[in-house]
C-alpha cells in the first residue's frame, strides 16, 4: 500500500476534528456509486447514495454537499434534484457531473465537472474547497485546474502541455511535462519558465510574448523543439505548437504543447 500523501493526512486529521461531511452521490450506475463512495470514504467523507431522483430527494435534509450525475436514464436528470435542493437548502454546494461540458444548470454556488479522465481527482479537490465553507453563503471555488485540465484532456496524455502568461509564468503543466522535467506539478505554478530554464530564454521568450500579444499561433518548424532534452543516450525530435488562450483572469496567455516525433541515438 502506498504511503499517504500530505493531502490525505490533512483529510484524515480534519475528519478527526469535526463531524464528517455528508456527501450525496446520485448516479444510476451502481458501479460508479461504489467507486466514488469508496474513494470519498478514504478521504474521510460520509456518503449517502441514490440511483434515482426519488431516492435522492428523500436525502436532501441529511447532506452537506450534493454530487449529482447529469443524465440518469429513464428520462431523469440530476438537475431535477439540484433545482429542489437550491430551493429548500440554498446553502448546500452542488456539483454536477456530466459526460460533456454542456451546462444546463449552474450559478456561483455550483460546479460542473466532466466525467472520466481526471474527474475523481477534481471531485476530491472540489470537496476540500467546499469543506472550508460548509455552511452559510454560496461558495466560489478556484477552478483553474478544472479549466486547464480540460485542455490537457483534449490534447492527450502523450503530449507535454504548459500554460503560462505572456511573461512565461506557469499557471498549469500536465503530468507528462512534470515527469519530463522531474518536478512535481505543484512546483511549477507561479514560477517563471525563463528563470528556471534560462537556456530557453534567448529563443522562446520572444515567441511566448508574441503569441500572447498578437494572438497568433506559432509552430516550431525547426523540429529542434522547446525541450530538446536527451535522455539515456537518445536525442528527441519534438514538434512544438504555441497558441493563445484567455486565462482565468482574462489576461492573454499561451498554451505550449510538445510531442515527440522521433527518438534517435545521441551523438
Amino acid at each position: 500500500m502506498a504511503d499517504p500523501t500530505d493531502e490525505d493526512l490533512v483529510d484524515l486529521f480534519a475528519a478527526r476534528e469535526e463531524p464528517p461531511i455528508r456527501v450525496l452521490l446520485l448516479d444510476d450506475q451502481v458501479e460508479n456509486l461504489l467507486l466514488r463512495a469508496t474513494i470519498l470514504h478514504k478521504h474521510g467523507y460520509q456518503t449517502e447514495t441514490a440511483s434515482t431522483v426519488e431516492e435522492a430527494l428523500a436525502l436532501l435534509n441529511s447532506i452537506d454537499i450534493a454530487v449529482l450525475d447529469y443524465h440518469l436514464g429513464a428520462g431523469q436528470f440530476g438537475t431535477e434534484v439540484a433545482a429542489r435542493l437550491r430551493l429548500e437548502r440554498p446553502e448546500v454546494p452542488i456539483i454536477i457531473l456530466s459526460a460533456t461540458l454542456e451546462r444546463r444548470f449552474g450559478g456561483p454556488e455550483d460546479m460542473h465537472l466532466l466525467k472520466g479522465y481526471s474527474s475523481v481527482d477534481d471531485l476530491v479537490t472540489a470537496l476540500r474547497s467546499f469543506r472550508a465553507k460548509r455552511q452559510g453563503r454560496p461558495v466560489m471555488v478556484d477552478a483553474r485546474d478544472f479549466f486547464y485540465s480540460r485542455i490537457n484532456m483534449a490534447m492527450g496524455d502523450e503530449v507535454v502541455l504548459e500554460i503560462m502568461d505572456g511573461r512565461g509564468n506557469w499557471f498549469y503543466v500536465n503530468e507528462t511535462c512534470a515527469r519530463l522535467l522531474e518536478r512535481p506539478r505543484d512546483w511549477f505554478r507561479g514560477k517563471n519558465m525563463f528563470h528556471e530554464m534560462p537556456e530557453l530564454a534567448p529563443d522562446w521568450r520572444e515567441i511566448v510574448t508574441t503569441v500572447a500579444t498578437t494572438r497568433e499561433t506559432y509552430i516550431d518548424r525547426t523540429y529542434r523543439g522547446l525541450m530538446n532534452l536527451p535522455r539515456k543516450g537518445e536525442e528527441w525530435v519534438w514538434n512544438v505548437l504555441a497558441f493563445p488562450i484567455t486565462l482565468h483572469n482574462n489576461e492573454s496567455g499561451v498554451v505550449l504543447t510538445a510531442r515527440i516525433l522521433e527518438r534517435k541515438p545521441g551523438i
